[in-house]
């Protein structure tokens, strides 16, 4: 879809040589003659910007500005004003105007920075999409992803977080199953009662056996008293079975009584304690791959696999590796009390394309890593994981055109580096200057020297 750009000037003869000139750049171009046209036309048609003259005769670019800038404030409005009417320019800059630019108009200046807003205003767009997903994803207990898969973890969730039915969930180790777990409890009508976990796999069985269904006093060294296990304790709320798949065959045979019929014995007591308990339970494990193995028994695994919920390995949706990274940032900057902004392109670059085996988990120690020994305003390959470069660095050579610089010529390579940052810096040449660590003068002579 082409980008639509609105021109506003009574001037006739101006007013088609910018319709000529933006057309031979690829935009769609509508025209308007004075100010009351142009607030109507974007009243009209969502336009990408609006450019327009400050001095017309019956509506002035002042006033439309301001009517524009009322209705839809996202759209960038360029001002194009006369060398004797800057202060009127001043004026419009106050009002909301994203630049000026003063006649006769140098074009290649007019392309750039008409590219520079309406990039700009895409990366606004995405900032508040991704703001947006960020506060959808902690409505769901801190779930965060943008990507296909996690979009179906999430619409799962929403399914069955109401309902009673038992939850598998699987997935590599770090994906955040437990995070999920979290989210189905708090997405769930037993959401005011408890939510309590067990790491099965952290346990000893005799310990796991008292630590699931309590034990009475005497019934093993040490039990000087009566406890109550972690069933009892998630009664009325919801029970996590973290790492189901790690029990032993006689601890999965006193489970099932526990999962099937929602009934408990303390270890050394012949009484039978009924509890009422949701029950998720999670794994690294192919359970059906154990089943088959006879390592895992097959009823109880058919009990737990009501509702099964697979995560993805974070290499299987690496469009959301930028919105954990800066996740992670901003929450690891705070808490260590750094001025970190972002990531230079070349080390996002190194984070989008690691294989990441620890996925999520290891994602948010190496930001937490990077955080502690950053010095300056954005993290940079040197606070990478050295592990993580050399892998990318072997990789590079191997990759053209699909994110990596290397094989490419020096020159390119800079024009990519220039543009990738002006992007992330939504054209604020400052800030690019300070993130490519060159002067601004030397910045802009680059601009210049490579027609950009």
């Amino acid at each position: 879809m082409k980008t639509n750009i609105l021109v506003v000037d009574d001037d006739k003869g101006h007013l088609s040589m910018l319709g000529t000139i933006l057309g031979g750049w690829g935009y769609d171009t509508d025209s308007a003659m004075d100010g009351g046209e142009a607030v109507s036309a974007v009243k009209e048609r969502p336009y990408d910007a609006v450019l327009m003259d400050v001095r017309m005769a019956k509506v002035s670019g002042i006033e439309a500005l301001e009517e524009i800038k009322a209705y839809n404030p996202a759209i960038p409005v360029l001002i194009m004003t006369a060398y004797s009417s800057v202060d009127a320019a001043v004026e419009a800059m106050k009002l909301g105007a994203y630049d000026y630019l003063t006649k006769p108009l140098n074009f290649d200046e007019l392309k750039l920075t008409l590219e520079r807003a309406l990039e700009h205003k895409r990366l606004s767009e995405e900032n508040r999409h991704l703001k947006e997903a960020v506060s959808a994803g902690q409505s769901l207990a801190g779930i965060i992803g943008t990507s296909p898969a996690m979009r179906a973890v999430v619409e799962m969730v929403k399914v069955v977080a109401p309902t009673e039915a038992t939850v598998l969930i699987t997935g590599e180790s770090g994906t955040g199953k437990e995070l999920v777990a979290r989210a189905i409890h708090a997405n769930s009508v037993r959401k005011k009662q408890r939510l309590v976990t067990i790491n099965c796999a952290a346990l000893s069985e005799t310990l796991l056996e008292s630590e699931l269904f309590g034990h009475e006093k005497g019934a093993f060294t040490g039990a000087d008293k009566r406890r109550d296990g972690r069933f009892m304790q998630a009664n009325k709320g919801t029970i996590f079975l973290d790492e189901i798949g790690e029990i032993s065959m006689p601890m999965q045979a006193k489970l099932l009584r526990a999962v099937q019929e929602r009934e408990i014995q303390r270890v050394g007591s012949d009484s039978v304690q009924s509890v009422d308990v949701r029950i998720l339970a999670a794994t690294n494990r192919d359970l059906k791959a154990e089943v088959e193995a006879g390592r895992f028994r097959e009823d109880l695994y058919y009990r737990l696999h009501v509702m099964a919920l697979k995560l993805p390995a974070l290499r299987e949706r690496e469009d959301d590796v930028p919105l954990l990274a800066n996740f992670f940032l901003k929450r690891f900057a705070e808490k260590n009390r750094k001025a970190v902004k972002g990531f230079t392109p070349l080390a996002m670059d190194m984070l989008i394309h690691h294989a990441w085996p620890g996925n999520v988990r290891e994602l948010e120690n190496t930001i937490e890593r990077a955080i502690i020994l950053s010095m300056g305003e954005y993290i940079t390959e040197k606070e990478l994981p050295p592990a993580l470069v050399r892998h990318y660095e072997q990789d590079a050579p191997a990759e053209t055109g699909n994110g990596h610089l290397g094989g490419q010529p020096l020159e390119d390579v800079q024009k990519l580096a220039i543009l990738a940052t002006l992007e992330q810096t939504g054209g604020n040449k400052s800030e690019a200057a300070k993130i490519l660590d060159i002067t601004r003068t030397t910045l802009n002579n680059k601009l210049k020297k490579y027609g950009m």
